[in-house]
């Protein structure tokens, strides 16, 4: 069975017939899988350095089913890893943005430059600077799903080569809820540490809570009795970079000198979730971290000063660290870059989100929310969150909720015990079984039924 679809998807293990990989060398490129599905890597059927010749090379006609076993002329294992990794962005990123984006460039930006520029200035520059960002061909905008859609259409091929119609697995999210939805708290600067309480008051309110991303170092105090009353009122705490400089990443020494810093801060607050600045990241040194889980990851980063995006409305573990994706925009982008003071792009991606089942997360920052024009923004999404969570069932969540299920999720199976499936695992009683139908040529979801739901607890 193909790892990422157990990992996935949590189906009952030897469900599925045999996957041969042909041993594909050479460069990596893109290339499709069928119609509806975007790779990125090594494949023997050929790829292109161009995206928007991607259609070129066909995967699916060059894959074989033969007595139940699949082959196919790529690794999806190592093909969904490149593109959740942003292993792509080199080969979409232009020139300009390569200068502008280089290390030195941030430091003189963020140390000498950025102080100097009025308010309005920068905004201005930074408006410039994503003025492409309606002609970038991927990820697709406003939301990304190559991954779920690539994992749809393993699925759906494997069903289809042992002749299921139905497949059982665990639900993705706890007590059949259709979807999840986080809120986050970016907290940039003293104006914005001073407003937190104000902000509590706004989502709870509107039945909400959400987690407040701190910075530990440089730019505020963060008092004890902040955190102690961020807790109290049911918000969680976790750890916003280091400084915010935009340095975090700058090389590999710095960034390991740095990230035992964020680690004490991350155990002096009993924090077990960490958000970069800007949302810079590098995927491949988060060994580094002893946080439980990571928040610096967009879903499409169309409108961040680093390109790419997972491409994945779900989390998933880099490591032993949860990755929950961004898969909304930020209040900044919205607001300053956009100059959109609607609720007309998240409805949007809720509704797409909605559609496929996934995680519904989003970053408002106090320090834009004193603005009493960007406030009544917020409040009138907020009651369409509200009405939305209420009218669907949605789970609302903060990260370190997340984040434990989808660790028990993960140790969770599904097994045939006297004719009838069931769910064994911690926090089992909370699990759901679902059933994946094909239909056509596509892959459909449904809960199973009262009398086919059953869990056993460890």
């Amino acid at each position: 069975m193909i790892k990422s679809l157990s990992d996935y998807y949590r189906i009952p293990d030897d469900s599925l017939g045999r996957v041969s990989v042909s041993d594909s060398t050479g460069d990596v490129g893109f290339f499709r899988f069928g119609p509806k599905a975007l790779c990125y890597g090594r494949c023997a059927s050929g790829i292109s350095t161009q995206v928007e010749e991607s259609g070129l090379h066909d995967a699916a006609l060059d894959t074989r089913v033969d007595e139940s076993e699949i082959h196919l002329p790529f690794d999806p294992d190592l093909v969904i890893d490149h593109i959740r990794h942003e292993r792509y962005e080199g080969s979409l990123v232009p020139g300009r943005e390569r200068l502008i984006t280089r290390q030195l460039t941030l430091s003189a930006y963020y140390y000498f430059i950025r102080a100097l520029l009025p308010v309005s200035l920068r905004r201005r520059l930074q408006r410039a600077y994503f003025s492409d960002w309606r002609r970038r061909p991927f990820p697709s905008w406003p939301v990304d799903f190559t991954v779920d859609t690539l994992h749809e259409e393993l699925l759906r091929l494997s069903m289809r080569a042992v002749g299921l119609k139905r497949l059982p697995f665990i639900w993705f999210w706890p007590n059949g809820a259709p979807n999840c939805l986080v809120m986050t708290h970016d907290v940039e600067t003293k104006a914005g540490r001073d407003f937190t309480p104000q902000l509590m008051d706004l989502d709870d309110y509107y039945g909400i809570k959400a987690s407040f991303q701190v910075i530990p170092e440089s730019r505020y105090e963060v008092p004890d009795q902040y955190v102690r009353d961020i807790r109290r009122r049911g918000f969680e705490f976790n750890i916003h970079d280091l400084n915010h400089d935009g340095n975090l990443y700058r090389s590999h020494e710095e960034f390991s000198r740095r990230a035992r810093k964020i680690n004490e801060y991350g155990h002096r607050f009993g924090a077990r979730g960490f958000r970069a600045g800007a949302m810079y990241r590098n995927l491949d040194w988060y060994d580094s971290y002893d946080f439980s889980y990571d928040m610096s990851l967009p879903n499409v980063a169309h409108l961040e000063p680093k390109r790419g995006g997972c491409c994945t409305v779900f989390p998933f573990f880099i490591g032993n660290i949860l990755e929950i994706p961004l898969t909304t925009s930020q209040d900044y982008s919205v607001f300053h870059i956009l100059n959109d003071y609607s609720i007309a792009l998240w409805k949007t991606q809720l509704d797409l989100i909605g559609q496929r089942n996934g995680l519904m997360s989003f970053i408002a920052h106090p320090d834009y929310l004193i603005d009493l024009r960007a406030r009544r923004v917020y409040e009138t999404l907020l009651e369409y969150l509200r009405q939305m969570i209420s009218r669907d069932k949605i789970w609302l969540a903060l990260p370190g909720e997340v984040d434990q299920w989808w660790r028990s999720r993960a140790q969770m199976k599904l097994v045939l015990r006297d004719g009838e499936w069931v769910v064994e695992g911690p926090d089992a009683e909370r699990a759901r079984i679902a059933f994946a139908s094909v239909s056509g040529d596509r892959l459909v979801y449904a809960l199973a039924d009262h009398r086919e739901q059953q869990s056993v607890h460890p």
